[in-house]
């Protein structure tokens, strides 16, 4: 019983601090609306000049001297979850197509979910078995399977997108060898379809574009998309483009070989697909149909063997 008190006792506590909260709002600090006025000075002195943060610190002296060692923990739970980098992370983001999304909310996202999948299984253990031991490895469980699920819903999002990729890169290319044999060069032919499309590939084509005007070179900024893209034929065409970019290759022709491989590949792939599909329409006659067909053939043998009716 010293459990459900305590759980009820921390309820209660919580429900009193939030009514509390909404009533009477701390103060905003002082340094919030002075901070971005001293972005020389803290720039003089060596300081870091990121004042992303600012918006989301909000909070009182008192608030924040206990938002803090939990803002620590989280990120401790995070890089043990997570042991991957943060630009890995980022590739990873960049690539399942979740651009405004940071490594560091990734994190976030992971022992968020793992606590709530945590304390739900850990309030089912504590109803049905009411020991210690079972409650403790309930909830790590929960934590570990509330985790895990943000990083597989992360891999299941770069595949889908791949696959998506795959499926409209063949129009795509089609469009931009059009634009090439009449005339525009590689990047007017892009800056025309990003205009006018929309999809996984026109999202790149136009990251390709920003980092362009951003003062990149052109070949560079292609290969660039070509490292970060999950999709294979994508980097294909990404550094063909880069080759026409430094060289001025035929690079209408290159498009439409792609585009020939592309569709030749996705044809394949419908065949094997109808075939496995074939044989999995045949397992209900062979599982249900064929021993009854036995049953009906072996029903006589006895009476054929040993003679008797």
């Amino acid at each position: 019983m010293i459990p459900i008190a305590f759980l009820a006792a921390l309820c209660g506590a919580t429900a009193v601090g939030g009514f509390a909260y909404v009533l009477v709002p701390p103060a905003p600090r002082i340094a919030l609306r002075v901070r971005p006025y001293t972005v020389a000075a803290r720039a003089a002195f060596g300081k870091p000049t990121d004042l992303r943060d600012i918006e989301a610190d909000r909070l009182g002296g008192t608030a924040t001297v206990v938002a803090e060692p939990v803002r620590a923990l989280i990120r401790r739970m995070a890089s043990v979850l997570e042991r991957r980098s943060d630009e890995v992370i980022a590739e990873k983001l960049y690539q399942a197509g979740r651009n405004g999304e940071t490594p560091t909310e990734f994190r976030l996202q992971q022992v968020t979910r793992g606590s709530v999948l945590a304390l739900a299984m850990a309030a089912s253990a504590l109803i049905v078995a009411h020991t210690l031991v079972a409650i403790v490895s309930a909830a790590v469980c929960g934590f570990v399977a509330g985790s895990a699920r943000v990083r597989g819903r992360l891999e299941r999002a770069i595949l889908d997108r791949s696959q998506r990729m795959e499926l409209e890169l063949y129009t795509v290319n089609q469009l931009l060898a059009l634009h090439v044999r009449s005339g525009a060069g590689p990047m007017q032919a892009v800056q025309r379809v990003v205009e006018r499309g929309r999809g996984a590939v026109i999202d790149e084509l136009e990251t390709v574009l920003t980092w362009v005007r951003s003062g990149q070179q052109e070949a560079a900024a292609f290969r660039r998309a070509a490292d970060l893209t999950p999709c294979k034929s994508a980097a294909r065409t990404y550094q063909m483009f880069a080759l026409a970019a430094e060289r001025g290759s035929d690079l209408g022709g290159a498009l439409l070989v792609v585009g020939d491989d592309l569709r030749d590949a996705r044809r394949e792939n419908l065949r094997k697909h109808a075939v496995k599909q074939r044989a999995a329409m045949l397992a209900p006659t062979i599982g249900v149909l064929a021993p009854i067909m036995l049953l009906f053939v072996a029903a006589p043998l006895p009476s054929i063997i040993l003679g008797s009716r």
